[in-house]
């Protein structure tokens, strides 16, 4: 599903991404942990297109096709989603607008899905606009869930939710990668074990959201090598005993 070949990134004169090499496979589920400012998000950026971040070396490949110069809104057409840890406010443009248009002329129901994640009264109220944390993330979901992409990037989902949010923003958060919330009227009648799975790379700092769903593997991300690879709930647990020091000694 997804290829990163030796990918280096920087954002002006900093380098913040130093030869990345990952592969996620179709239906897989990754985690990639890492502390503040190791490049987690720049990642993710990078792979959605964001401007900013500039490509020195490398490739990206999406279902074997070359992105790495493709524009954004390509990558969202040709099956990538993503969730931000800090979306911006979008005066003027009403969150059921913007949920119909992630649906690219598909037929969805945009009422049923936003019952879903508790979302009916802020429908028509402007992106984000006066959202708190929690309300922030299940919009971002309902985002996704309207899209249906084949890959989601979750950046750092954890972030600014109180707990029972959490417990919302992870089951659908799983659902979507489970393909168990597909937005069309004719998967929702089709059998759950008919519906695709859709691949996941999930950033965190605090790893609650292995909490909720099944990851598939798992790395450190530290100053921008990636490192440490293997079972997310193993490396977690290492991570809260040992710090990010184990890291640094596996790295030198």
């Amino acid at each position: 599903m997804l290829q990163i070949q030796d990918l280096h990134v920087k954002i002006g004169d900093k380098k913040v991404l130093k030869g990345i090499n990952l592969d996620i496979r179709e239906g897989e589920t990754f985690i990639l942990f890492g502390p503040n400012g190791s490049g987690k998000t720049s990642l993710l950026m990078a792979l959605m297109g964001f401007s900013g971040y500039e490509i020195t070396g490398g490739k990206i490949l999406f279902k074997g096709q070359d992105i790495t110069e493709s524009p954004m809104y390509e990558r969202a057409r040709l099956g990538i989603g993503m969730s931000f840890q800090r979306p911006p406010t979008i005066h003027g443009l009403r969150t059921r607008h913007l949920v119909s248009m992630c649906a690219q002329g598909r037929d969805i129901d945009v009422e049923a899905l936003a019952k879903r994640v508790n979302f009916t009264p802020f429908l028509d109220r402007d992106i984000n606009a006066g959202f708190s944390g929690g309300e922030i993330k299940r919009s971002e979901l309902l985002q996704l869930m309207a899209q249906n992409p084949d890959l989601v990037l979750f950046d750092e989902p954890e972030s600014g939710v109180d707990m029972e949010n959490m417990q919302l923003v992870g089951k659908v958060a799983r659902s979507i990668l489970d393909g168990a919330l597909s937005p069309t009227k004719e998967d929702i009648l089709r059998p759950l074990k008919d519906l695709k799975k859709t691949s996941g790379l999930i950033i965190t700092h605090t790893g609650y959201i292995l909490d909720y769903v099944n990851a598939d593997r798992g790395q450190v991300l530290y100053d921008g090598h990636l490192c440490c690879e293997g079972r997310p709930r193993d490396i977690l647990d290492h991570i809260q005993e040992h710090g990010y020091q184990e890291c640094i000694r596996c790295m030198n």
